[in-house]
């Protein structure tokens, strides 16, 4: 399975994708794909971070995407990650291959100068990633959801100390 920066000629591919991943999700809104392509055309877009897994045969098994967020409190403004969505077709589920797409964005946004990933997730998949509840940091959403879905990683040591506050999601999320 090679990971590698999504390119232009993957768009369509990574929508089918996309759509198929969370067709049978109980918790989706069913909007991840369009989400993908309203984020590409986003300031907080970042092609580095938009990674594709590709089969020996060159399939797109599976797609994950992190865009700039920021997390605001007292009057400061502090950059991180947010991780969203992470994709795989439902025939490559299970195989690990959304795992090896959260490490290598992990490389690659700690590469990039990042220090945190935020994510709204299942509690008992993103842990083994080193993902721990928000609330842990002093981090809070601007909307409502479970406490132990609401997760942050940090890709540096001490990546989000003193960083406490309320995620700030760009426009195309849809959230105000």
């Amino acid at each position: 399975m090679l990971i590698r920066k999504e390119e232009e000629k993957d768009h369509q591919k990574v929508f089918q994708l996309t759509e198929e991943a969370f067709r049978e999700i109980e918790y989706s809104d069913h909007q991840e794909q369009f989400l993908v392509e309203k984020l590409r055309q986003s300031d907080a877009f970042i092609p580095e971070l938009s990674l594709v897994a590709e089969t020996e045969d060159g399939e797109i098994a599976g797609h994950i995407l992190f865009t700039k967020i920021t997390i605001e409190g007292d009057g400061e403004s502090f950059p991180s990650l947010a991780l969203a969505p992470v994709s795989v077709k439902p025939e490559f589920q299970s195989q690990g291959i959304g795992g090896k797409l959260i490490r290598e964005g992990h490389l690659i946004a700690k590469d990039l100068g990042y220090g945190s990933v935020i994510l709204i997730g299942h509690e008992n998949y993103y842990p083994r990633f080193g993902y721990e509840k928000t609330s842990n940091f002093g981090i809070s959403f601007p909307f409502d959801i479970p406490e132990e879905n609401g997760m942050a990683v940090e890709l540096v040591k001490d990546g989000l100390k003193n960083i406490k506050g309320v995620v700030k999601y760009p426009k195309e999320f849809g959230i105000d």
